[in-house]
């Protein structure tokens, strides 16, 4: 089954940019993709990248420059949709995704979504050929309304791991507490920990 993931590797995670430099931003989305790929094909998906520029992964790639409604809907117009061929999408940096959430995806429905914690859709599955994607602000509302007009029937994944994506410095306390991949080993690496003094969770960068 295939499973498109895109990919902004020149625009990596800009609300970060006051934690993370720009170098920092780029390895640490690099470091998410790591972990989404593995539990991808673990989960056994074919992924495959569309990105904004040439990457050197070991995944087959499509580089798209377009807005990414316009180029993940070019994708499902390229991509024979039907019950025996669907076509998930799934975010980079849903760092926390395991292999047994990832294949929730696969449950019944021609249209199967797990929705971001803001309301956003973090991931989705489609069977239906008619079936196109929206991106822009609650895209998860967007996705349900489209599906229901098309007449696809739908199936909602609700999953914490799923819904968890890393876009603002506090969810990295989310991946140092609940991650044990690549982005968590990187963060790590260059000094955060989580500070649970005061009776808050706050991330900081160790001296």
């Amino acid at each position: 089954m295939d499973a498109l993931v895109p990919f902004a590797p020149d625009r990596p995670k800009t609300r970060l940019s006051d934690t993370l430099t720009p170098d920092e931003r780029r390895a640490f989305a690099d470091a998410m993709l790591t972990d989404v790929l593995a539990a991808l094909r673990a989960a056994d998906f074919r992924p495959r990248l569309l990105t904004t520029e040439a990457t050197d992964r070991d995944a087959p790639e499509t580089v798209d420059e377009r807005p990414l409604t316009d180029a993940v809907n070019a994708a499902l117009d390229a991509h024979d949709l039907g019950p025996e061929s669907p076509l998930a999408v799934v975010m980079a940096d849903l760092a926390l995704a395991t292999p047994r959430s990832l294949a929730r995806l696969r449950g019944r429905g021609d249209v199967v979504l797990a929705a971001g914690l803001g309301g956003g859709t973090n991931a989705l599955l489609t069977r239906d050929p008619g079936f196109r994607v929206d991106y822009h602000g609650a895209s998860y509302l967007d996705h349900l309304r489209a599906a229901r007009g098309a007449g696809a029937t739908v199936r909602e994944v609700d999953s914490r791991l799923l819904a968890t994506d890393i876009d603002e410095r506090g969810d990295l306390a989310e991946v140092l507490v609940h991650g044990d991949g690549a982005a968590r080993d990187w963060l790590v690496d260059v000094g955060f920990a989580v500070d649970a003094s005061g009776g808050r969770v706050s991330v900081g960068r160790q001296a």
